[in-house]
C-alpha cells in the first residue's frame, strides 16, 4: 500500500463526497415539496406522496439504482454511471427527507398554525415565517442521522461500476491484495466523515431535548 494507492483512494473518496453532496442537497429540494404536499390536506396528493414515500421506503436502495441503471436503458434513455447514481440517490433522499420533514412539520404545535390564520398570513408566509423555521430546528438531529446513512449508502455505486472509495478500495485490494490493509483505510476515511455529524446529530438530540423540558 503505497502512496499511488492511497491517493487513488482519496480520488474515489472525492466521488464519495460529491455524490452525498448531490443526493442531499437535490434530495432536499425534492423532499421539501413532498413533505408540504403530504402536508397539504389535499386527500390525493397526500396519498400520492405517501405511496411514492412507501416505495422507496420498503425496496433497498441497491435494487433502486439498478432500476434506474438498467430500467432507464431498457426504455431507451441511456444515462452513465455517475448520472444514474446521482438519481437514485436523489430520488431515495427525497422519500426519506420528505417523511422525516413531513414528521416535523406536523410536530409542530398547532396552535402556531391557528395564530398564524388568525393573522392573516397566507400559506406561503406561513410555512416560510412560522411552521418551517420551527420544524427544521425539530427535524434536524434525525436529518443529520441520514446524511450519515446516505454518505454509508454510497458505497453500493460500485454495483453499476461507479468508482467511489469502496470500489476504489476494491480496484487496489485486487491489484496489491491486501484486503485487510486496503479496506482498514478505507473504514478509516468512512468513519472521518461519519463520526463529527454523528456526534453532532446526538448533541442536538440532546440539546434540543433538554429546552423542552
Amino acid at each position: 500500500m503505497g502512496p499511488d494507492e492511497f491517493l487513488f483512494l482519496l480520488i474515489g473518496l472525492k466521488w464519495t463526497v460529491a455524490l452525498s453532496a448531490i443526493g442531499f442537497v437535490c434530495g432536499s429540494a425534492a423532499g421539501l415539496g413532498i413533505a408540504l404536499a403530504r402536508t397539504s390536506g389535499i386527500a390525493f396528493v397526500e396519498r400520492l406522496t405517501a405511496g411514492y414515500i412507501a416505495i422507496f421506503q420498503g425496496t433497498p436502495l441497491l435494487m433502486q439504482l439498478f432500476v434506474v441503471y438498467y430500467g432507464l436503458a431498457l426504455i431507451g434513455i441511456k444515462i452513465d454511471a455517475w448520472a444514474a447514481v446521482s438519481v437514485g440517490l436523489t430520488l431515495h433522499a427525497s422519500a426519506y427527507l420528505g417523511e422525516i420533514w413531513r414528521g416535523a412539520i406536523e410536530a409542530v404545535p398547532r396552535g402556531q398554525t391557528e395564530a398564524s390564520k388568525a393573522l392573516a398570513l397566507g400559506y406561503i408566509s406561513r410555512m416560510k415565517d412560522v411552521i418551517l423555521p420551527q420544524a427544521l430546528r425539530i427535524s434536524l438531529p434525525a436529518t443529520i442521522g441520514f446524511l450519515v446513512q446516505l454518505i454509508k449508502g454510497t458505497s453500493l455505486a460500485s454495483i453499476v461500476g461507479f468508482t467511489e472509495l469502496t470500489r476504489a478500495g476494491n480496484m487496489i485490494s485486487n491489484q496489491i491484495f491486501e484486503p485487510l490493509t486496503v479496506f482498514g483505510i478505507v473504514g478509516i476515511l468512512y468513519f472521518i466523515m461519519c463520526c463529527p455529524l454523528t456526534i453532532y446529530g446526538a448533541h442536538l438530540e440532546r440539546k434540543f431535548a433538554a429546552s423542552t423540558r
